[in-house]
């Protein structure tokens, strides 16, 4: 009884943190600190680059997120994205939550963002589609109750392998990051084509996965195989989404990967 509870609790113990540097080299920034330029908008039933009141916008040199503009959310889910197809690079940023969730907005949307890796060209995409077909980085502020981490990876018509498992969840669910304020968070992900993903949160390793593939059971990601694209998620754009809350970056660049 006594070996049997040992092993019960050795296996619920948490994984030992494992800090991840970014590596040195020239990174490029993909954001010029004045304007869109190099980027791409698409809203959830609007048409490409309709910027719907200026949700994606530049003011005193940070790229923000905003909805002050809005009255109601009206399911505009959003994504920003960076106009170079990649592969093999690191990313960086820095972000932070601000101000007030947009009215009407779902719950589980509050202090809720992501950065899309490997996106699908934001013009494959239909009109009233909420997100690309990625993998996505997932960004999570902390609220007053309750646990909410940050930085797993979610699932967006795709699968991953973790651990020698396909994620069957919609997200991997194995952070244990939390930010608990609307400080400035600096995030990392090493991508290595459709081989290899690692997402990192203030120095700290929250998630590694491979085997990165389009799920055919996601009407989106069936369309995209259908129309000619590979199976395999091995390359695509990054992008930043807009899920109804304000959210700030201060810094976004790459550093490609020979």
């Amino acid at each position: 009884m006594a070996a049997a509870l040992s092993l019960s609790l050795a296996a619920c113990a948490k994984k030992p943190q494992v800090a991840v540097s970014a590596p040195t080299g020239q990174w490029i920034s993909l954001f010029n600190g004045k304007n869109l330029e190099d980027w791409t908008v698409k809203i959830a039933g609007h048409d490409l680059n309709d910027n719907y009141r200026n949700t994606f916008r530049v003011e005193d040199g940070l790229l923000k997120v905003s909805y002050g503009q809005y009255e109601k959310f009206g399911g505009r889910f959003g994504s920003l994205f960076y106009n170079k197809k990649l592969s093999h690079y690191w990313f960086r940023a820095e972000y932070r939550f601000v101000g007030r969730q947009a009215s009407g907005a779902p719950s589980w949307a509050y202090k809720n963002s992501g950065i899309q890796l490997h996106s699908q060209a934001p013009d494959s995409m239909r009109k009233d589609q909420e997100f690309p077909v990625s993998v996505e980085f997932d960004i999570v502020g902390g609220r007053l109750l309750g646990r909410h981490p940050t930085g797993d990876v979610c699932e967006n018509g795709t699968r991953v392998t973790i651990d020698g498992g396909v994620l069957r969840d919609k997200c991997s669910k194995l952070s244990d990051v939390t930010i608990p304020g609307d400080e400035w968070v600096m995030i990392l992900a090493e991508v290595q084509g459709g081989t290899r993903i690692r997402q990192i949160v203030n120095g700290i390793l929250v998630v590694e996965y491979t085997n990165l593939t389009l799920d055919e059971n996601d009407p989106d990601a069936r369309r995209l195989v259908n129309s000619g694209g590979d199976k395999a998620l091995t390359s695509g754009y990054i992008s930043i989404q807009a899920n109804s809350h304000p959210i700030e970056f201060r810094r976004i660049e790459i550093l490609p990967i020979d």
